[in-house]
């Protein structure tokens, strides 16, 4: 079937250019950390000038990378636990040559004029690095608007929306690689293995949704990849899994069974939050913008937990109350209609 003609035609304007990106497209970079301990410096040095005989200086503190030179980190003594005796001694060392082999390769992306590991561009046959010039994302963001699938925005409402949930619920910063590992970098619903592939395709899912406003944190959440984690998406643990499931994941996340296994129910302490005149003033002003995501948050609530957060602010207009008074009679309604069907 031929190919069909484009009908849109994507005219840039003001494109940002950077001097240090120019015909740099398809330049492949390595990178890699000084070994000295003492240097934070990360090198970036082109591929093409890493012959089998290499002699790279730290720019920042001038320590050698020699091809067949080594850095010692430690000594040890390997001892047998039974009689103490010595089986072995001897210097653990870092091999040059190996360090360099195993260092992550990079380009640049000549869209938004930063390096980025050479994975996040998609490939591209017919150019000298195998990649496409410009990265995944950037790549991405360009086809919705050429193909007309993204709305601005749609984006933003759907990004302060998830903002305003994380804030509410109280989410702190977590350790990625503690949660690989407790997971064994495995899907945790079809075990598949996510050891080598883009970070995107091991996202970490809040087991009790932030949309009931409960956190993410380094203890209670699960691995999955990112098909099931978009199957998985606001759904409660008990709409999704099966009961040997939810017995596992309580195990694996110190979320009690009963909680996993029983109804959806918001996060008491978020609640708490939203008794507090203070904070509710504060949620309201902070998204006015997005009114329309702060009255479905409100309905649910009231749904859910019989609690109006609205009566404990001290500012709100009583036309935003009467609209979401409104929109949460039609939502009884609908629900009526449907149990009734």
């Amino acid at each position: 079937m031929p190919r069909r003609s484009p009908y849109t035609k994507v005219v840039k304007t003001n494109q940002i250019r950077a001097e240090h990106v120019s015909g740099m497209g398809d330049v492949v970079f390595k990178g890699f950390q000084c070994l000295n301990s003492e240097c934070l410096e990360f090198i970036f040095i082109r591929k093409v000038e890493i012959g089998n005989d290499f002699e790279i200086v730290c720019p920042s503190c001038e320590a050698v990378i020699l091809s067949g030179d080594e850095t010692q980190f430690y000594e040890y003594k390997l001892e047998d636990k039974r009689d103490s005796s010595i089986i072995e001694e001897g210097t653990f060392t870092i091999l040059h040559d190996d360090y360099i082999e195993e260092a992550q390769e990079y380009k640049f992306c000549i869209i938004c004029n930063t390096i980025k590991p050479l994975y996040l561009f998609d490939r591209h046959k017919s150019r000298k690095s195998g990649r496409q010039g410009e990265c995944k994302l950037c790549k991405r963001v360009y086809n919705s608007i050429k193909n007309k699938t993204r709305l601005a925005d749609q984006h933003r409402e759907a990004a302060q929306k998830r903002r305003m949930y994380l804030g509410l619920s109280g989410s702190v910063k977590i350790e990625s690689a503690e949660i690989y590992n407790r997971f064994g970098y495995c899907c945790f619903k079809c075990k598949k293995d996510l050891r080598n592939v883009d970070v995107k395709e091991r996202p970490l899912d809040h087991t009790l949704p932030a949309v009931f406003l409960w956190p993410l944190t380094t203890e209670n959440a699960t691995l999955l990849c990112r098909e099931h984690n978009s199957e998985k998406s606001d759904k409660w643990p008990s709409a999704y899994y099966s009961d040997d499931e939810l017995k596992e994941l309580a195990v694996l996340t110190g979320v009690q069974y009963e909680t996993l296994s029983g109804l959806p129910h918001y996060n008491p302490e978020a609640i708490e939050r939203l008794k507090s005149p203070e904070q509710v003033d504060d949620l309201l002003t902070k998204y006015a913008a997005y009114l329309q995501e702060i009255i479905k948050l409100r309905n649910r609530i009231l749904q859910y937990e019989n609690i109006d957060f609205f009566k404990y602010s001290t500012t709100i207009s009583s036309a935003w109350v009467r609209q979401a008074d409104q929109e949460y009679q039609q939502v009884i309604h609908q629900e009526q209609d449907v149990n009734t069907g």
